[in-house]
């Protein structure tokens, strides 16, 4: 088995730009993704940085193939995923989710937080260990995979019966954490988990990732535009601009000698906790 889970080679996401009314036709592109190149090791935070709409969503979304690539190839436990439709890729949600930016608009305000986590237990089933370890009654196993869960992300069983604007906003990113986590993944693209949460919520949730990532054996793809939060949790850090990598390297090298021009005018930006300076 390769140490590596995720390698992308040469990923382009394009979006047209249509003119015209009634004779509509393509006048160029919106070069989102620019021929990206990264690869994630198992268990490893690999860290996104980059101004706001430089890429890196479109990027985080296109690696789960919720976007389209116009070129380039993604590789997947050692399986090509870049053109995966139908059930193969259906089936291939179970190793791959996302945690959004946003908890409240990511959460269907109309279910419970039990229908929310067990909604994805429903569509793609429990494993044979799962039936071992909860009994063979689905809808008895589901339920334990969703109490299981919510006592792993810190909300108590109670939590089940209630819905999402009941919650506190760092609340709702655990909700959200634990429907990402519910399946068992190998891959979890975080993006921007953080920045719609206080100050002091932020810490909290950055450390359960940190928790889980080490119970469960995870890989994050963590992007941010918080440098702070970035340095604090990843292994790997890479520096995006218009749709490029411009510097990849060790968290600690790239904060403490950036090479790249963008890399040190975006370190020069972060605020010093310093009145003097």
């Amino acid at each position: 088995m390769s140490e590596n889970l995720l390698e992308v080679t040469g990923l382009k996401v394009y979006y047209p730009i249509r003119k015209g009314i009634l004779f509509d036709r393509t006048i160029g592109h919106v070069k989102a993704v620019d021929g990206v190149d990264l690869t994630v090791r198992r268990g490893e935070t690999y860290g996104l940085v980059g101004e706001s709409g430089c890429g890196k969503s479109t990027l985080g979304r296109a690696l789960l193939r919720l976007e389209d690539a116009a070129a380039g190839t993604i590789v997947f436990d050692g399986q090509d995923i870049t053109s995966l439709k139908g059930e193969k890729l259906r089936r291939l949600r179970t190793q791959m989710q996302m945690v959004f930016q946003d908890p409240m608009a990511s959460l269907d305000p109309r279910q419970s937080i039990q229908s929310l986590l067990t909604e994805p237990l429903a569509v793609h089933g429990l494993s044979d260990q799962d039936k071992e370890e909860f009994g063979a009654d689905s809808a008895k196993s589901h339920l334990a995979k969703a109490v299981s869960m919510l006592e792993l992300v810190g909300l108590p069983r109670s939590a089940l019966s209630r819905y999402p604007h009941e919650f506190s906003g760092g609340q709702r990113q655990r909700i959200g954490i634990a429907r990402a986590m519910i399946l068992n993944p190998s891959l979890v693209v975080a993006d921007e988990p953080v920045s719609a949460l206080d100050v002091s919520i932020q810490a909290g949730v950055v450390n359960l990732l940190e928790d889980l990532q080490n119970q469960l054996g995870l890989a994050y793809l963590f992007i941010a535009h918080d440098l702070s939060v970035v340095r604090h949790i990843s292994d790997v850090v890479a520096v995006m601009y218009l749709g490029k990598l411009m510097e990849i390297g060790p968290a600690d090298e790239i904060y403490n000698a950036p090479s790249h021009p963008y890399t040190q005018a975006l370190l020069s930006a972060v605020p010093v906790p310093d009145p003097r300076a």
